[in-house]
């Protein structure tokens, strides 16, 4: 009777251990990847309005191709992590290698298809006519990096899946800082304007490409993996990554639906969701540390047939998250009042965002379990019942956000319906990880 709450807390120790390992470096990860867009953002904004507003165009369309095809790094995380658990490392980079080649076929597509039509792509945002050739110039330059940003994730993917988020933090920073002086030195040193900005971030980003690429070769010599394109290994990773892409495009509609609501509330109502929107999205990099840890262990115990080991740290990491969006919510509700006025002096603005704050900070510990069961899941390779999930999550969503302007309702109401949204994956992510089906073990699912 005795020796059981030893065994429980020694496990908690170890899980404990393997969550933080994981999360901490992956969160540093996570907050460099959005200040390339903040360095662009401050030397493009230097040179006048309708530079920055060229930007703003450009960047909302880049960040769109590329966050769409954010599975490259979770479906190869968890299925790196299932052969890193059977123990065959050779068969581990292999795979790592197919998602590799997955992301050059997806980034060429991409490219090909944003080249000729970026001036139409810009139109589409309704750009101003000064404003209009800057986003088509940045667009243009920038999409010749979209296969490098793509085999960034997939090979993030790749080293998470082996248990390394020490690397990708080191290549982030190392980045985040080549991006930076090259962005000064070819708009101001060299003269290239909005051009130089689109040029340092193309570099810098095959830079990444170029480091990660020598980690995953290097690691495939090491352990005999060929790293020729296999046509039924690419095509396995699509399959596995196509349910997580309708997954990342029905929370894509959710966000985008959220946002052409508020604009429907008035000025100061959009302008406070945005804020809002942004702090909700920075709270969301602690959480998803979490669940790219959850990933990574979760897909490593599965692939050693350890299903019990599976299921106690399901359960721990959904308590880290509990925690974690305690701590988060209190922090929002006891800064608020100085969080609002970094971004705006508009009293109007600000009267608009303080009580969906609390709304948001209420929210936390509800997105704490989402996050971390939305990564338990993926690295159990359990993508089809969450695209099921999240489309029935938007269905949900869908009639409650629009009765918010119909009933007369603000910007608090339609961040109650972001809550409800939340609540119904909640319900669906717990719901699956209770019937215990996502514990499928095995190198493969």
């Amino acid at each position: 009777m005795a020796q059981a709450p030893a065994t429980t807390k020694a496990a908690r120790r170890r899980h404990d251990r393997e969550i933080v390992t994981l999360a901490v470096p992956t969160f540093g990860a996570l907050v460099a990847e959005p200040l390339f867009l903040m360095v662009d953002t401050a030397v493009v904004g230097h040179l006048g309005t309708a530079q920055l507003a060229g930007l703003g165009v450009a960047s909302a369309l880049l960040v769109t191709a590329v966050s769409v095809f954010v599975f490259l790094a979770y479906a190869t995380t968890a299925a790196v992590a299932r052969q890193v658990g059977a123990g065959d490392l050779r068969a581990a980079i292999r795979q790592g290698m197919d998602g590799i080649w997955l992301a050059l076929l997806l980034g060429a597509l991409v490219v090909a298809v944003v080249l000729p039509t970026a001036p139409s792509l810009v139109a589409l945002f309704g750009s101003s006519g000064t404003a209009a050739p800057y986003a088509t110039t940045y667009l243009r330059i920038s999409a010749l990096g979209i296969p490098a940003m793509l085999v960034v994730l997939a090979a993030t993917g790749v080293l998470r899946g082996l248990q390394d988020t020490k690397t990708p933090l080191y290549v982030a920073v190392v980045g985040f800082v080549a991006n930076g002086a090259l962005n000064v030195g070819l708009v101001y040193g060299v003269g290239l304007g909005i051009a130089g900005s689109a040029w340092g971030t193309v570099i810098a980003q095959c830079g990444m490409a170029a480091a990660y690429l020598w980690v995953v070769i290097r690691g495939a010599h090491k352990h005999g993996a060929s790293l020729r394109p296999d046509a039924a290994g690419i095509r396995a990773s699509a399959q596995a990554g196509a349910s997580l892409l309708i997954r990342t495009l029905s929370l894509r509609a959710i966000l985008l639906i959220a946002t052409a609501v508020a604009a429907r509330l008035g000025d100061e109502n959009i302008a406070a969701h945005q804020i809002i929107l942004s702090l909700w999205s920075l709270l969301a990099f602690a959480l998803d540390a979490i669940a790219i840890a959850g990933q990574a262990i979760i897909g490593r115990y599965l692939g050693a047939g350890e299903a019990q080991g599976a299921h106690e740290a399901c359960s721990r990491m959904v308590q880290w998250g509990i925690a974690t969006g305690v701590v988060l919510g209190l922090l929002v509700i006891a800064t608020r009042p100085l969080f609002i006025p970094l971004f705006t002096g508009d009293p109007a603005v600000q009267e608009a965002a303080l009580p969906a704050l609390i709304v948001v900070a209420l929210a936390q510990p509800i997105s704490g379990i989402v996050f971390v069961l939305d990564g338990v899941l993926m690295g159990a390779g359990d993508g089809p019942y969450l695209a099921w999930a999240m489309m029935l999550t938007l269905a949900v969503f869908v009639p409650a956000a629009l009765l918010v302007p119909a009933l007369g309702g603000g910007l608090t109401a339609l961040w109650a319906a972001m809550t409800l949204m939340m609540a119904a994956r909640m319900l669906t992510l717990w719901l699956r990880s209770r019937s215990g089906r996502w514990i499928v073990t095995g190198a493969t699912r």
